[in-house]
């Protein structure tokens, strides 16, 4: 006689992950929150996964990161001869490079696009990491200031602009926020990644118009934490140079000037690591009252738990 039951998902997928905590007596799952926090991390893996055999995020192969450089995989062959990029990640014959690759290759590019040639950056770039010889370095702080750091605005055609952004109220709320830029038939997308994003996450079903809400609400917030970190390091600096009195010597200057750039740098580091172990925190969060809503919904694996064991359980998982 044939099974009623659907066929079981494939390893390693969310549904399969799905089907087998379904399957778990519901006695089993109120023990402990314990379950909740063990099935979660597994649909967390199975959602990172791509069974199609492309990188994770973060990780790319050499073509991916010149694209994502602005140069040619030649030149990033020469750069890791003369020692200027780490060695990637070897899986097997292929070889993947990471986000610190491109921000490095994003600096090279940078240096050389202003005159440097390769020996004058690689002493730079030494001198840097050993951090001596200040006043030799300021010309790579000079490059480091620069808008490498930053998204690279990108100009098209006007009709491309609203193509990308598909959506005719969205895209004049973007000009209004300054994210996008209009001069007559072309267009300047001056957030470009922002776009990347809002585009991604729109392939969930999320409204543009949520996105562009979300972004209206978080400027202000992002631009008092910048705020609160550029006055700390001015303090700094205008403890050491007063109005009306003498400049310290040079090698002084060069090292206050180094303190910023790389305050600069700990700083939108520092913002990020918190900010993302937030949302993680939040995320993992959500999804375990979620998955506990689900379960308790859920006719597999018993009987309906009792309306007071229910509020136990949800009060576990938050």
């Amino acid at each position: 006689m044939p099974s009623d039951r659907p066929p079981r998902p494939e390893p390693g997928t969310i549904a399969s992950v799905l089907y087998n905590v379904r399957r778990v007596p519901k006695r089993v799952r109120r023990q402990s929150r314990d379950f909740i926090e063990t099935a979660v991390s597994q649909l967390f893996d199975a959602a990172v996964r791509h069974p199609h055999g492309t990188a994770a995020s973060g990780e790319y192969r050499i073509d991916d990161l010149a694209r994502l450089a602005g140069t040619t995989t030649r030149n990033i062959r020469v750069y890791r001869d003369r020692g200027l990029l780490p060695p990637p990640l070897r899986v097997g014959r292929i070889a993947l490079f990471n986000d610190t690759h491109l921000t490095r290759l994003r600096l090279i590019t940078s240096m050389l696009d202003r005159g440097y040639n390769l020996a004058h950056v690689q002493e730079m770039l030494s001198a840097w990491e050993q951090g001596k010889n200040l006043g030799d370095v300021l010309g790579l702080e000079t490059a480091i200031v620069g808008t490498w750091t930053t998204e690279k605005p990108e100009t098209m055609a006007l009709v491309d602009a609203r193509r990308l952004v598909d959506d005719p109220t969205a895209f004049e709320r973007l000009v209004a926020l300054q994210v996008i830029r209009v001069d007559g038939a072309q267009a300047t997308v001056t957030r470009p990644k922002l776009i990347e994003a809002f585009n991604e996450i729109r392939g969930y079903g999320v409204k543009l118009e949520k996105l562009v809400d979300l972004h209206e609400q978080i400027v202000p917030q992002i631009d008092k934490i910048s705020d609160l970190l550029v006055r700390a390091g001015a303090e700094h600096v205008l403890d050491k140079i007063k109005p009306g009195q003498a400049l310290p010597a040079d090698a002084e200057i060069a090292e206050l000037i180094t303190m910023l750039v790389r305050f600069r740098t700990q700083a939108v580091a520092t913002v990020t690591a918190t900010l993302a172990s937030s949302i993680e925190s939040s995320i993992e969060s959500l999804a375990s009252r979620i998955l506990a809503d689900y379960l308790e919904r859920s006719p597999e694996g018993g009987a309906e738990a009792p309306p007071d064991e229910l509020a136990e359980r949800r009060r576990q998982a938050n």
